[in-house]
């Protein structure tokens, strides 16, 4: 959650501790043009949710800023997947992968 709110911008609302005090049971985090995020850590003995090994998500998040997004990712440790990048349907994109090998794309498109 650190890693999402430093090099992303997230705001960490919700969260609560698993039982042995390292695990996250459940979290929330806002986005700041509005909506978020709910998440969990990775468990062997948790829910068919918190068994799924880690880097399989690929998320899509609107941003306005692009630009200086793309900037605080990378220098928050971020690896790029895809860089900046005007794309034929009007968008300005970007895709980084998190410490745990998830892939979060941003970008101007807010779909249709």
């Amino acid at each position: 959650m650190a890693f999402l709110e430093a090099a992303f911008g997230f705001t960490r609302t919700l969260v609560v501790d698993g039982e042995d005090g390292r695990a996250i049971r459940h979290a929330e985090l806002r986005w700041p043009l509005g909506g978020g995020v709910m998440l969990g850590s990775a468990v062997e003995d948790g829910d068919e949710f918190a068994r799924l090994p880690t880097g399989n998500v690929s998320l899509y998040v609107v941003t306005n800023e692009p630009d200086a997004l793309f900037a605080r990712a990378t220098a928050a440790g971020a690896a790029v997947v895809r860089e900046l990048v005007d794309t034929d349907y009007g968008s300005r994109d970007f895709a980084v992968r998190d410490p745990e090998g998830n892939i979060w794309s941003f970008g101007t498109y807010r779909g249709t």
